[in-house]
């Protein structure tokens, strides 16, 4: 155990999260997402939501702030009558954690697949909400020398 990491941030998806450069792509899957068939590194935090996760990574990872939209959802299929109130709860912990007010960028279901293909990683959640998958892009790591 460390001081000062989250408990819910294995050791496993504390490496990936440092080999990560700038630029690169995380994708926070939730339950329904097929994650396993699309990752190139798969992370599984069954019986963790999104949310909390998303809260505990932006604790260590700075999010891209040379881009517009740092973090990305599934946009909703056209016809689906489905409520994101956890979109919200992104939003309000992107403004926390990261100081980030972008809005999220709405990527195209398929879109947002193909981009989950080509993400550094994804960590499988156990969200149940529906529409609940995340993308963020890694920022520069800003160091004091003292």
């Amino acid at each position: 155990m460390l001081i000062g990491i989250p408990g819910r941030l294995s050791p496993e998806l504390l490496k990936i999260l440092m080999e990560m450069g700038h630029g690169d792509e995380i994708v926070l899957a939730d339950g329904n997402f097929p994650a396993a068939s699309h990752a190139n590194r798969l992370v599984r935090c069954d019986g963790h939501g999104a949310a909390e996760l998303l809260d505990d990574i932006l604790r260590l990872m700075p999010l891209d702030s040379y881009v517009e939209h740092p973090a990305a959802v599934m946009r909703v299929v056209p016809g689906d009558r489905v409520e994101t109130p956890i979109w919200d709860e992104y939003r309000r912990i992107i403004k926390d954690r990261a100081g980030v007010t972008a809005p999220l960028e709405e990527v195209e279901r398929f879109k947002f697949y193909e981009r989950a293909k080509r993400a550094y990683a994804i960590v499988a959640t156990g969200e149940t909400a529906l529409y609940a998958n995340l993308i963020l892009k890694k920022g520069v790591v800003i160091t004091q020398k003292s």
